[in-house]
């Protein structure tokens, strides 16, 4: 990921900085990011937030854009990002233990497409760490801050454990980050991790929700308070799959699905070069596949069930469309890296402007 900076100098920087290997410029960013957050450096990439907040499963969103999970695997930046107007940032997707994830090279560009194809493989320094960085951070201690950046934390499974024991890595990761999470999302659509989409078929995806709902209710218990549950899903399901998952996450009670984690299909990059690696695609490619998704999740689950939309904003029409297809929040990633941080308030501000209008 290429170094985050104001809009005025990231269109010139841009083409140095994509000269990098993805991941490299990736972790050097992140580096950046963290010695600087907090800092009167943060100048570089910070912006005033845009004020518009909205309550969903129980917690009110400061504005309706956020950053997805997969960009700070090990919760390193969360100050960083709150700086660029964020009203919600996720952060992992961490699992029990530290693992080096998938061999390199692992990241590609497909710049054509405003899209990327990676196969990083829940690459994270393990559960400890990861809380350690959470609790370092200092957003929610900013002055006049009525409304403060919420947090996700995003869980999932070792690629040792065998998926027939996930359920007990998603338990665990759950039980250390249930009391730093302003809400939880349980990862089950990374194409990343073998197997681990097999888990949003119905037998295993009532298996693992009902044991996730059971397990918050002993931890609401244990806490005094009620963290919220979120499902990601995968944007390659037919609407016979879709309707089963939204039946499950009513019948267990979860508070909210994420539409939806990145795409195997190739058919809007065929031929570019890049195209064929394996992973998940993300951009600009997976965006009508998403809004597809939350646009069927929304006809099953009704009104009031939250969605959180993630894929292919590039823009604030993109932002729009999410909504419009059924979202009630939207996040970014790509369009992180191919736009930079005024992405994020150019989108919030259409949201606004649009909920104004209304």
């Amino acid at each position: 990921m290429p170094l985050l900076l104001p809009s005025s100098l990231y269109g010139l920087a841009r083409p140095f900085l994509f000269g990098f290997d993805p991941e490299h410029a990736h972790e050097i960013t992140l580096d950046g990011l963290a010695r600087t957050q907090n800092t009167p450096l943060a100048c570089a990439y910070s912006a005033p937030r845009v004020d518009d907040p909205v309550t969903l499963a129980g917690l009110t969103f400061p504005n309706r854009v956020g950053l997805a999970a997969g960009l700070d695997k090990n919760a390193r930046c969360i100050d960083a990002f709150a700086a660029m107007g964020f009203g919600f940032v996720e952060v992992g997707t961490v699992t029990p233990k530290a693992q080096p994830g998938n061999p390199k090279p692992r990241m590609f560009r497909l710049p054509q497409r405003d899209a990327l194809i990676n196969r990083l493989g829940f690459n994270n320094e393990g559960l400890d760490a990861f809380l350690a960085n959470v609790q370092k951070a200092r957003f929610r201690k900013s002055a006049g801050s009525k409304t403060p950046m919420l947090l996700g934390l995003n869980i999932g499974k070792n690629a040792a454990t065998p998926i027939e024991r996930a359920v007990d890595d998603y338990l665990a990761c759950l039980d250390g980050v249930y009391a730093h999470a302003d809400y939880v999302t349980i990862n089950i659509s990374s194409p990343n991790t073998a197997n681990l989409r097999t888990l949003q078929s119905d037998e295993a995806l009532d298996a693992l929700v009902g044991a996730v709902a059971e397990q918050r209710e002993a931890l609401a218990t244990r806490h005094g308070k009620r963290s919220p549950l979120f499902v990601k899903i995968a944007p390659d399901l037919d609407e016979a799959q879709v309707a089963v998952i939204a039946a499950t996450l009513q019948r267990h009670r979860m508070d909210g699905v994420i539409a939806t984690n990145t795409t195997l299909a190739r058919d809007a990059v065929a031929g570019l070069p890049h195209a064929d690696e394996a992973g998940g695609l993300s951009g600009a490619p997976v965006r009508e596949a998403s809004n597809r998704v939350i646009a069927q999740l929304r006809a099953a689950l009704g009104t009031d069930f939250p969605i959180i939309g993630v894929g292919g904003i590039l823009g604030a029409a993109d932002a729009k469309a999410k909504i419009a297809a059924g979202a009630d929040v939207v996040q970014i990633y790509t369009g992180l890296i191919y736009r930079g941080p005024a992405l994020v308030r150019e989108a919030a501000q259409a949201l606004l402007r649009d909920r104004s209008k209304a």
